[in-house]
């Protein structure tokens, strides 16, 4: 039998089979001096979400000669929220569940794409206030537009997909592509991030949050951006972050939001949270969510059976 730790959320059903299985499961969010004393080394399987973080700190306050942890799951794809390093340093394996919001977050992506260029949400925000703005509400299309994408992974791919059939083209950076992918893919590929930028007027970011990408979408790179089409309409520029928080320089952000160099931002994540950006998002070119792209109840069964199996392999295996 294992002692499971879900520290924010799992679904019911997910929960049910573990039980069913003999599994011991607690549903409790710790906070952080919780963590660092210790709240967790009793705990053979952790899983976590965006809203805990297991750092060196938090390790080290919980591998005493007792402590059973054996596996940490990140329900969702990204791991910066995690020191690898030091939790295989333990002999702690780490799991995440890199396929089952894939479709979410796709899908959310373009949302926030066309609510920033048919000016959904600021015309919804003129209505909330009784204001009749359909003058001041004329927005662009994404046909005939270039979108470029920074990283190539399962998420980006997916925009890309849904983006051409929307007439779009797709333009792409990753230093880390696949070879046999880059040829056989039907989208164009840049060498570097600033060509990326000097070609497209919309981007969306989908990397990974590390030291060489933290800050990379400043003030320097998006001055780069066009504001004018392939097909002669000035459109604007327009970044959606539904990666990773860092990413994107906030500060510079909010400085081209407000001189009108950026004509729309759709921000899902950011660098401190859950405190958000308040100044940023009460922006009026800003769309802005509570980090919920992978928010969807199809998803969150999804992960939760990955974070099942995941468990039964390595404790009934």
């Amino acid at each position: 039998m294992a002692r499971v730790l879900a520290t924010d959320g799992l679904d019911p059903e997910c929960v049910k089979i573990l039980l069913e299985k003999g599994h011991h499961v607690d549903l409790i969010h710790f906070e952080r001096d919780e963590l660092l004393g210790g709240a967790i080394s009793g705990y053979h399987a952790i899983i976590i979400r965006s809203a805990t973080k297991i750092d060196s700190e938090v390790l080290a306050a919980n591998m005493s000669p007792d402590s059973c942890i054996r596996l940490i799951v990140r329900a969702g794809v990204g791991l910066d929220n995690i020191d690898l390093g030091k939790a295989s340093e333990y002999g702690i394996l780490v799991k995440n569940t890199p396929t089952a919001s894939t479709k979410a977050v796709v899908e959310f992506t373009i949302g926030h794409l066309l609510t920033g260029v048919r000016n959904i949400s600021r015309a919804d925000r003129a209505m909330r206030s009784t204001i009749w703005a359909k003058k001041n509400s004329t927005g662009t299309e994404l046909s005939g537009k270039n979108l470029g994408l920074v990283g190539y992974g399962r998420i980006s791919r997916g925009v890309a997909v849904v983006a051409k059939s929307l007439g779009m083209t797709v333009h792409v950076f990753d230093p880390f592509l696949e070879k046999d992918l880059a040829k056989n893919s039907d989208v164009i590929i840049h060498d570097s991030v600033e060509s990326l930028f000097s070609s497209c007027t919309h981007i969306s970011i989908h990397c990974a949050l590390t030291e060489s990408t933290r800050g990379m979408v400043n003030f320097d790179l998006i001055q780069l951006m066009p504001d004018v089409s392939p097909d002669g309409t000035v459109c604007g520029r327009h970044i959606v972050n539904c990666a990773r928080g860092g990413i994107l320089n906030e500060s510079d952000a909010h400085r081209m939001l407000d001189s009108g160099h950026i004509r729309s931002l759709g921000i899902d994540v950011f660098e401190n949270e859950p405190e958000g950006n308040p100044a940023l998002s009460s922006h009026t070119n800003v769309t802005s969510t509570p980090h919920i792209g992978a928010a969807t109840v199809e998803s969150q069964k999804r992960i939760g059976m990955e974070i099942v199996n995941l468990i039964l392999s390595e404790f009934e295996s």
